[in-house]
C-alpha cells in the first residue's frame, strides 16, 4: 500500500480524483473523480461497459490506476491487492458470485479467517456460531454447515451479503446486490443498509435497477463510455434525467411489446412435477404470446424451466409442443424440438467464460456448421457474424473472451446462441438481470419481434415492473407451486405480491 502527501475532511471516506485507466489500447476510465462521505450511500450509474466496474476494481486492489489519485480518510493509498483493500476497511459484495460451492455456508463467510483452537486447528463450533450470528442478522434462515453448492442464486448472493458485512468494514461496495433478490430479500437488505448509514458506514452503490436508486441514494455519480458526466444529489434527479445523463440518447418507452397473442397452444405442460422442487404444474404458451411467471425467491420458478428444458428429468407429467408429446431427457432433446434456455446465472451455467464469443456462440448449433465429419469454419464464422450483428454485440472481434464483455454484452451472446439453434420455444430465466436500461430495451425488442414470428417465451422475473410490462399473461408461483393466473390488463403490483404471498 502506498502513501504520499494527506488531504484532512472529517466527513470524507474515500475519493478519487481523475482516475485514468487503459487496457490495451482501450480507455476505459477517463478522468474520473468521485467521493464518498460517512453515513451516505453514493449510487454509481450507467450503461454495461460505462467504467463501474474498473473503478470499483481500482477501489479494492484488483487493478491499479494509470493515473490520478486516491485517499482513504485524508490518506493518499494506493491498494495493490485486495488484501490491502479489506485489511483497510473497504470490503465488496460482487455482481458475479465466485462461492466455493464444496465447501459450507460458514466456511466460505469465514475464508482465511477462521477461529482456531490454539493457532492451530479450525474451531468450528465458533465458525458455525458466528456465521450464525451474520445470517440472523440479515434473516436470512440457513444452516451454516449447509454447502454451497446446494443453494440457489439467491440463497448465493445472501451469503455473499453475509460475508461482506463479516468484515465489519467502514465501506462497502455493493455492486448489483439485490439482481438475484426478491421483493423481501431487497427489503431486508435495505433495513441492512440503513442500519449501517445509521453506524457511520459508507456504501458505493451499483444498480441498474432506478427504483432503488432513488428508494436509498444520497448522491449519485453518472459515468459514460468510461468519462466522468457529472455528480449531483438523488434529490435533484428524476428517473427520465437520470437516463438521459447515462446514455446521450432518447430512450423510446422502456418496454417494447408489439406482440398479439393467439389461442393456438404451442407449448403444452402437464401435471409436471419434480420431488422436493416443484408440484404439478400444469400450462399453455400460445403462439406469438409472452407468458410472464411471477413469485418470490425460492417458489420454484427457476426449478420449474429446468424441468421442461430436461436439466434435471422431473418425477412425471408431459411435455407437448404443437399438439405432440415429446420425451425430455436431457438439454440436447430440448434443443432438437425447438427449445431455448436462457439461464438465470449466465456466469455459472450460461456461459463458458474462458472461450471466446465465437465459441460461446457456436455452442449450441454446432452440428449446423458440420460438412462431414469436419466443422465448416467460414459457416460457422458467418453464423456468429449474424448473431454479433443482430445483438448490436459490442466486441472487437468474435475471437474476444467472452469474460472481457460487459454483463449486458455477455448476456447477448447467450441470446445470440440460442437465436442460431432457430427455436420456436424460448424460456428466459431472470434475461435482463444486472444489466443496464439501452440493453433492457434491446432485449425486450428482441423477445418482443421474436414472438411476432408466432413463436413463444416464457419470461420469469423478479422485477413486477418489467413482468407486467412484458408479459401477456401472468402466472404466479408460490411454494414451488402454481397459486393463480391473472390477465396482463388485470395486474397491478399489489395483486401479484398478494398472490405471490
Amino acid at each position: 500500500m502506498v502513501t504520499k502527501e494527506k488531504k484532512d475532511d472529517p466527513e470524507v471516506l474515500l475519493s478519487m480524483e481523475q482516475a485514468e485507466k487503459h487496457f490495451h489500447g482501450v480507455h476505459a476510465l477517463k478522468g474520473v473523480s468521485i467521493t464518498l462521505r460517512r453515513g451516505t450511500v453514493h449510487a454509481i450509474c450507467g450503461e454495461n461497459g460505462a467504467g463501474k466496474s474498473t473503478l470499483m476494481k481500482i477501489l479494492m486492489g484488483d487493478y491499479q490506476a494509470d493515473a490520478g489519485n486516491m485517499y482513504l480518510k485524508g490518506q493518499p493509498v494506493l491498494f495493490q491487492s485486495p488484501r490491502q483493500a479489506l485489511a483497510a476497511g473497504i470490503a465488496i459484495i460482487e455482481q458475479e458470485l465466485t462461492p466455493i460451492h464444496d465447501m459450507t455456508i460458514a466456511e466460505n463467510i469465514f475464508l482465511g479467517r477462521e477461529p482456531l483452537y490454539a493457532g492451530l486447528f479450525v474451531n468450528y463450533g465458533e465458525l458455525n456460531r458466528k456465521a450464525g450470528e451474520i445470517l440472523a442478522r440479515i434473516k436470512v434462515q440457513l444452516d451454516p454447515n449447509r454447502k454451497m453448492k446446494t443453494l440457489s442464486v439467491a440463497e448465493l448472493q445472501m451469503v455473499e451479503i453475509a460475508k461482506a458485512l463479516s468484515y465489519h468494514s467502514e465501506i462497502l461496495i455493493m455492486d448489483e446486490p439485490t439482481s438475484a433478490l426478491g421483493e423481501k430479500e431487497t427489503d431486508i437488505l435495505f433495513g441492512i443498509i440503513a442500519e449501517l448509514k445509521r453506524q457511520g458506514t459508507g456504501i458505493f452503490y451499483i444498480s441498474h435497477r432506478m427504483k432503488e436508486i432513488f428508494r436509498i441514494a444520497d448522491e449519485i455519480t453518472i459515468l459514460r463510455d468510461g468519462e466522468y458526466i457529472c455528480t449531483k444529489p438523488a434529490s435533484e434527479l428524476d428517473q427520465d434525467s437520470l437516463v438521459s445523463l447515462m446514455i446521450s440518447r432518447k430512450l423510446e418507452g422502456q418496454y417494447v411489446k408489439e406482440n398479439t397473442p393467439t389461442s393456438t397452444p404451442l407449448l403444452s405442460v402437464r401435471d409436471l412435477h419434480r420431488k422436493n422442487r416443484h408440484q404439478p404444474i400444469s400450462l399453455d404458451l400460445h403462439r406469438g404470446e409472452i407468458l410472464g411467471i411471477y413469485g418470490l425467491v425460492g417458489a420454484g420458478r427457476s426449478e420449474f424451466l429446468e424441468s421442461v428444458f430436461g436439466v434435471e428429468r422431473p418425477d412425471g407429467g408431459e411435455i407437448l409442443i404443437n399438439n405432440r408429446t415429446l420425451r425430455i431427457r436431457s438439454p440436447y432433446d430440448a434443443i432438437q424440438n425447438g427449445m431455448a434456455f436462457v439461464t438465470e446465472d449466465r456466469k455459472g451455467s450460461g456461459l463458458a467464460l474462458i472461450l471466446s464469443v465465437k465459441d460461446n456462440s457456436s455452442l449450441a448449433s454446432m452440428r449446423k456448421s458440420y460438412r462431414g465429419v469436419l466443422i465448416n469454419r467460414k459457416k460457422e464464422s458467418q453464423d456468429v457474424q449474424r448473431a454479433i450483428d443482430f445483438f448490436r454485440i459490442k466486441t472487437p472481434s468474435e475471437r474476444q473472451l467472452v469474460r472481457n464483455l460487459s454483463g449486458g454484452n455477455q448476456q447477448k451472446v447467450v441470446l445470440g446462441r440460442w437465436l442460431l439453434t432457430t427455436p420456436s420455444v424460448l424460456l428466459m430465466d431472470e434475461p435482463t438481470r444486472g444489466i443496464d436500461v439501452g440493453a433492457k430495451r434491446e432485449i425486450y425488442k428482441f423477445i418482443s419481434d421474436f414472438t411476432r414470428q408466432g413463436n413463444g417465451v416464457i419470461l420469469v422475473s423478479s422485477e413486477l415492473p418489467e413482468i407486467m410490462g412484458m408479459s401477456d399473461r401472468i402466472l404466479v408461483f408460490k411454494n414451488h407451486a402454481l397459486s393463480g393466473e391473472i390477465a396482463r390488463k388485470d395486474a397491478s403490483e399489489e395483486i401479484l405480491m398478494q398472490m405471490a404471498t
